[in-house]
């Protein structure tokens, strides 16, 4: 009896021991993948300058699904009415910024700044997504300034 509990005894151990190291092996980290982003394009505009600006579908990161439900901006007029202007801010590195303004008119007049980020080189500036060989990742961002969360209005979609 003493010899069974022994050796039930070890067994036990073993598989403790054996089931901690692999838990152990799959807790261990991977390294960070980027979230694919869609390359389809959505939207294009072009530039006081002549360039074609592109907005692509992207991900929750940038593009037409980042600020669509991020920043409440969800017409592709709103996007050309900044974007068929002259460049607002230039960093010299392909990140550009076109500013707009949106007026509502009528009983309850209102006016609200907005600005659209756009990314004119293949690759986001970290590196992390690339547009493709002769392809531009275009507008990574857009949203309304002093607005609660950047957030827009709803009358803008209208």
């Amino acid at each position: 009896m003493r010899k069974i509990i022994a050796l039930a005894t070890a067994a036990l151990s073993t598989a403790v021991l054996l089931s901690g190291t692999s838990t152990t092996a799959q807790a261990l980290p991977r390294p960070a993948q980027p979230d694919p982003f869609d390359k389809r394009v959505h939207c294009q505009s072009t530039d006081d300058d002549g360039r074609k600006i592109v907005t692509r579908f992207g991900n929750s990161e940038f593009g037409w699904n980042h600020f669509t439900h991020r920043h409440n901006i969800r017409k592709c007029s709103i996007l050309h009415a900044a974007l068929k202007d002259k460049v607002d801010r230039n960093d010299g590195h392909g990140r550009l910024e076109y500013d707009g303004v949106a007026i509502r008119t009528g009983g309850r007049p209102a006016q609200v700044k907005f600005t659209v980020i756009v990314q004119y080189t293949r690759k986001t500036k970290d590196g992390r997504y690339d547009a493709g060989r002769g392809q531009k990742i275009g507008v990574i961002n857009a949203f309304c300034r002093n607005q609660p969360h950047n957030k827009c209005p709803a009358w803008m979609n209208q």
